[in-house]
């Protein structure tokens, strides 16, 4: 997904370090633009918004068909096909930031890290459906550091915090638990070799399991930006076409899903609309799956960017 912000402030986040204690300097409170590769999933019923928002900027079918380009000479160039590419999987250590207040909000429990970590296992195992692909990918915790800054908690100085305190290579999920007007925001793999430092995911605090965010507090949104960061598009990505978002046993729809809604049926195209697709806008209980088109590619971009 790609993000500028456009919702409402995107508040930034603070800090602290399991164990030692860094006290991080006081930062400027102005909101700082998102930059070009990054996904948007904003608002939660929480806060009074509907749904899990909208990107504010539209990958264009010229830009899908460039990044398939560059993608297929990548595999290429490493020796790699798409189809022997498309199942190879791995494991990604997963280094998590919790951000929070200077007063402790936002102070995830290493329990809800846990839990968060099983969500992450078990969805992309394929753990909540038969009809469910498992993608191959798991997840190990390598760390977590908590920093208290109300600057960094809001999601003000992004770029600034993810660059001090990310963590390993491109094969490391980076995860930043913050406190801002979204449920979650993520980069591409195809953005790290110019980006590298701000690589990663950064999710609502309320959105692990346990938290407050109502309808989005089963720990499914860093799911979805997982998929992200692995290289998925929205399931609606460019609408009611046949590119749509890049994968073949995805149905196109031509908007995000909001709530649960068996049946919607929202394109010409056959097939209703995928609602239980992990990179639809679904409410966390109605999620339950990756398709086998969905972790093909995620295996391809994974050898492509980030192995």
């Amino acid at each position: 997904m790609q993000l500028r912000a456009a919702s409402a402030a995107l508040l930034s986040a603070g800090a602290l370090l399991l164990g030692p204690v860094l006290a991080a300097p006081a930062q400027a409170s102005t909101v700082e633009p998102a930059a070009d590769g990054w996904c948007l999933t904003a608002g939660t019923s929480a806060r009074g918004l509907h749904g899990r928002g909208a990107d504010t900027r539209v990958i264009s079918a010229a830009e899908q068909d460039r990044i398939a380009r560059q993608t297929s000479s990548r595999l290429a160039a490493r020796g790699l096909s798409r189809s022997a590419a498309a199942t190879i999987g791995g494991n990604v250590p997963v280094y998590v930031h919790v951000m929070a207040a200077a007063n402790g909000a936002g102070n995830v429990t290493a329990s809800q890290i846990t839990s968060q970590m099983a969500v992450l296992n078990r969805t992309y195992a394929g753990g909540e459906s038969t009809a469910a692909a498992n993608t191959g990918f798991t997840f190990t915790l390598a760390g977590t550091d908590r920093f208290f800054n109300d600057t960094w908690h809001q999601d003000r100085q992004s770029t600034t915090y993810r660059a001090q305190t990310r963590k390993g290579g491109a094969n490391a999920l980076n995860i930043w638990i913050v406190d801002f007007a979204n449920l979650g925001i993520a980069t591409f793999p195809w953005d790290y070799p110019s980006n590298p430092k701000i690589d990663g995911i950064r999710v609502n605090y309320t959105s692990l399991p346990g938290g407050s965010a109502t309808n989005f507090n089963r720990g499914k949104t860093a799911t979805h930006e997982a998929g992200h960061w692995l290289g998925l598009y929205h399931t609606f990505q460019g609408g009611c076409t046949r590119t749509n978002d890049s994968v073949s046993d995805t149905p196109a729809q031509s908007s995000p899903t909001g709530g649960c809604p068996v049946g919607r049926d929202s394109c010409s195209l056959p097939g209703l609309d995928p609602i239980r697709n992990y990179m639809d806008y679904s409410y966390d209980s109605c999620y339950r799956m990756f398709t086998s088109g969905q972790s093909a590619r995620m295996s391809q971009m994974f050898a492509a960017y980030r192995g």
